[in-house]
């Protein structure tokens, strides 16, 4: 037989991203190199001066130094009383420069300090700290520097609330201050809530980080102005204190704004005014960029009010009106935040866009929320989740156009996406075609395999974006509008009793929403129905917890033990005969060959080698069963592998072709032996002339009976057990689940004996004989360096079995093996746990006799890398 194997072509594509990866990799080398000599940190400007003063963290002065760089204007002639000092302060991410236009055009009357804050500039660029709190430390300590007693603080943009702080920590040093298009109440910033902006600045931080760390700039973007020094400056920033600091504020301000300003609302000044009785609310025509090209209108503004603050004519907070200071009093009306427009709308919409691809259904859930909330509108929040939905999916799908199938097996794709999902998303999109793309938005969990599959069948794009367009137009809709209708009533009930829960009740709302969704569309299906009684199940029924949720009982025994016989990987000695002792990644070859000697008591086995080569190891597999007279069903399996994974039955040349193609290592084919599968654990201690059977488990094969009229999917879902493994009965069985069976029919649903894949494990005991350990008190013996593990046998004869005859052996597994019967449902999972922890005493007792006798256990570290490689 003919068979094709890897194509020249996709060796070659493979090799070729190979060469990508490498020439990335030395760019990027170079790139650190660069970035390791070259210094970020620039001389000062021809007009400007340094001055050392103490490193801030968290507001509290350390002993180290950093060197703020300023631009300082003193008066054109000697001045009596002192001239009056003006400290402007520039926005992020600009530097001081920015300011300099300003201050020029400012008459030369006023001594002018124009300082790069630490972290921006010409100062010191790398500080712990880049918060707006500790930016007011550093221009006091300058203004100390300087002998300024006092001044008047100019603060643009984020220095608003540098301004703020500097009044809070040393009010005395304040004379007056502006607020020139400057952020403020935390309101009115962004989302509107400290921690949902301190989440969205995380991630930008970790964007622009990952951009520096990963992309081989070659040091361009250490000084660029979108650095994580600027990303630190927003997430370091908590802007909750400064609404108590407006409403503390006793001296003149001036707020001076943009009308269409799209980086910090006009409401956030109309609040600010509110806040401070004695303010002065100054709008000028234009946006955020007031500072750079100041108006006749807005310098007459500027200088009329610090005139009016030298003569002592501007409003104290002592001199307020009661109608304003009985405004300032009143609570917060959350009715004053306005929806999103222009720029501010285009930030939320790419925020949003962006966070689908993260979570489509989630980010379309908090989309709605935020409809509701007034943050923003219906349409632009609904259009800004079709984008990012249109563009993550379609990514998808040319990831599986352009990146070759064994290269998503293997991580980073793998982690996302499954081999098994793949493969049946595969087939679903063959058999089905493209309509199956408005099948998967409504199925939770098949979407990314779905287009995946979509893209590496070469269905056509234009066709694919169609379909994909009409199930998104269903759905994105459906889902912002469910979050909106549902969230206004959550929101409007409780947003404003628990305001400083805010953050928890929104995300609550996410959940509570995002989980309704998973279970009430479901629920107009009888599969989706099926579906959430087999989930239910597995939550209720411990034999079906996942392990990371079973196991930390039986590991945090394992570290006691580790700790009481001072050797953490004790265990590993227990099988100085198996790498490791069988911990995980051992060779099933290698075992099978240390067995091979007992004779008839071992399946017929053959390795089969990695090779390009598909027809190559195909006739490898073909000589074995010749040799060994041997034909189908026979087993095939992956030499390292754990809980069933990758074993298969195959039936045909076809079937086992399929496989081999599939599976790139080292492949066991191993002839089928028939009958009921048994799990016989086994130990010996070293010391000790024989060994006992520690647990017997009988492995049933699940079956469903037909009756005429149902399909065989429909009586899995229908079927009390079966539904709780219907996802790996389907797998096993999916050419044939839309056949119904006769009535009377028994289906097997799985024939491999593994209880993840689906096998139903009962408690064994009663085929516990003195003949059968004996017998396999023997087979062990000769297998030097065996003491603890399980076998896998199978037999035709269980009585036969019982007088320690007529069984094949499939498989040994070491140290990590389990005592399957525990998995019998009659068990509880206390019962389980102290089978585990029994276990795991003999394996390190026997482990402590063979490290005296010389045996020495696998390193900690040689351990950590077997597990997480």
């Amino acid at each position: 037989m003919s068979v094709e194997g890897d194509s020249e072509a996709g060796v070659e594509k493979r090799h070729r991203w190979r060469y990508i990866f490498g020439a990335y990799v030395c760019l990027l080398l170079i790139s650190h190199l660069i970035r390791l000599v070259n210094d970020p940190v620039r001389p000062p400007h021809e007009d400007q001066t340094s001055l050392d003063v103490k490193m801030v963290d968290g507001g509290q002065v350390l002993d180290e130094s950093v060197s703020i760089a300023f631009t300082l204007f003193e008066p054109d002639s000697v001045q009596y009383p002192a001239p009056s000092n003006l400290i402007l302060l520039h926005g992020s991410p600009m530097a001081s420069r920015s300011m300099l236009r300003l201050a020029a055009a400012l008459p030369d009357s006023f001594r002018k300090v124009i300082p790069d804050l630490p972290g921006f500039g010409r100062s010191t660029l790398d500080i712990p700290d880049y918060s707006i709190e500790s930016g007011a430390v550093y221009v006091n300590q300058l203004m100390d520097s300087l002998g300024i007693e006092e001044a008047h603080l100019v603060g643009y943009s984020m220095s608003g609330g540098v301004v703020l702080h500097q009044y809070d920590k040393a009010p005395e040093k304040v004379k007056s201050i502006v607020m020139l298009s400057a952020i403020g109440v935390q309101e009115h910033e962004l989302l509107g809530s400290y921690q949902l902006n301190h989440a969205v600045h995380g991630v930008q931080l970790a964007f622009l980080w990952g951009l520096q760390t990963f992309f081989p700039h070659m040091g361009f973007m250490d000084g660029a102005l979108l650095s994580t020094r600027y990303a630190r400056n927003f997430y370091d920033t908590n802007q909750r204190p400064l609404r108590g600091i407006l409403q503390r504020y006793e001296g003149p301000m001036l707020i001076m704004h943009g009308e269409s300003d799209p980086q910090v609302p006009l409401s956030a000044a109309i609040e600010h005014e509110r806040l401070v009785p004695q303010s002065t609310l100054a709008l000028f025509e234009g946006g955020h960029g007031l500072v750079f090209g100041p108006s006749v209108e807005f310098l007459t503004s500027l200088l009329r009010f610090v005139n009016d603050v030298e003569e002592g004519e501007a409003p104290l907070l002592a001199t307020a009106t009661q109608e304003r200071i009985q405004r300032a009093n009143e609570p917060f009306d959350e009715s004053t935040i306005p929806k999103a427009e222009g720029l501010t709308l285009l930030v939320y919409m790419l925020l949003i866009a962006l966070a689908t691809l993260v979570s489509e259904d989630a980010t379309c859930i908090a989309a709605g929320l935020l409809v509701a909330q007034g943050t923003i509108a219906f349409i632009p929040a609904t259009l800004a989740c079709l984008i990012g939905i249109v563009g993550g999916d379609c990514m998808l799908f040319f990831l599986g156009r352009f990146i070759s199938a064994p290269l998503l097996e293997k991580a980073p794709f793998r982690w996302f996406i499954s081999k098994e999902a793949l493969e049946d998303a595969s087939k679903w999109v063959e058999e089905r075609g493209a309509a199956v793309i408005i099948a998967s938005r409504f199925i939770p969990g098949s979407r990314m395999p779905t287009y995946v599959s979509a893209g590496s069948l070469r269905l056509p794009f234009l066709t694919f974006l169609f379909y994909f367009m009409i199930a998104s137009l269903l759905w994105t809709p459906m889902l912002v509008g469910f979050s909106v209708l549902f969230g206004e009533q959550l929101l409007m009930r409780f947003l404003e009793v628990y305001e400083g829960y805010a953050i928890w009740v929104f995300v609550g709302a996410i959940l509570l929403i995002l989980g309704i969704m998973k279970v009430v569309v479901p629920m107009f299906s009888h599969q989706g129905r099926r579906g959430l009684v087999g989930s239910i199940k597995r939550k209720i029924h411990w034999e079906f917890w996942p392990l990371w949720f079973f196991y930390p009982p039986v590991v945090l025994y394992v570290i006691y033990l580790g700790i009481r016989y001072r050797s953490f990987t004790l265990f590993t000695a227990a099988n100085p005969g198996i790498d490791m002792g069988g911990l995980v990644g051992e060779s099933k070859l290698d075992i099978l060959n240390s067995l091979n000697d007992v004779d008839g008591f071992v399946a017929r086995f053959h390795g089969i080698m990695p090779a390009n080569d598909v027809n190559e190891r195909f006739k490898s597999l073909q000589h074995f069963m010749r040799t060994e007279a041997i034909r189908y069903p026979v087993i095939l399996k992956p030499d390292m592998g754990e809980r069933g994974k990758g074993v298969r039955r195959v039936s045909s040349d076809e079937e086992a072709i399929e496989y081999i193609n599939e599976e790139k290592g080292l492949i066991i084919a191993q002839e089928y032996a028939p009958g009921s599968e048994f799990g016989v654990f086994y130990y010996r201690y070293p010391n000790e002339a024989s060994g006992k059977i520690f647990s017997i488990t009988d492995k049933q094969f699940p079956t469903v009976m037909g009756d005429g009229r149902r399909s065989l999917r429909r009586l899995i879902l229908d079927d009390s057990r079966a539904v709780a493994m219907a996802k790996h009965y389907f797998k096993a069985n999916q050419g044939i689940l839309h056949e119904v069976p006769d009535a009377g029919q028994h289906i097997k649903l799985v024939d491999i004996g593994t209880h993840s894949r689906g096998a139903i494990f009962l408690d064994g005991e009663a085929i516990h004989s003195a003949a059968l350990e004996a017998t396999i008190d023997r087979i062990s013996k000769r297998f030097d360096g065996f003491y603890f593990g399980r076998f896998d046998l199978r037999t035709p004869s269980i009585e036969a079995m019982k007088k320690g005859n007529a069984f094949k052996i499939v498989e040994l597994n070491g140290v990590t093996s389990e005592a399957t019967h525990i998995y019998d449902p009659k068990n509880s999972v206390w019962y389980a746990y102290k089978t585990l922890m029994n276990q795991w005493r003999i394996a390190f007792e026997i482990g402590d006799q063979n490290r005296k006798k010389g045996i020495r256990p696998a390193s900690l570290s040689d351990v950590i890398k077997r597990i997480v490689q």
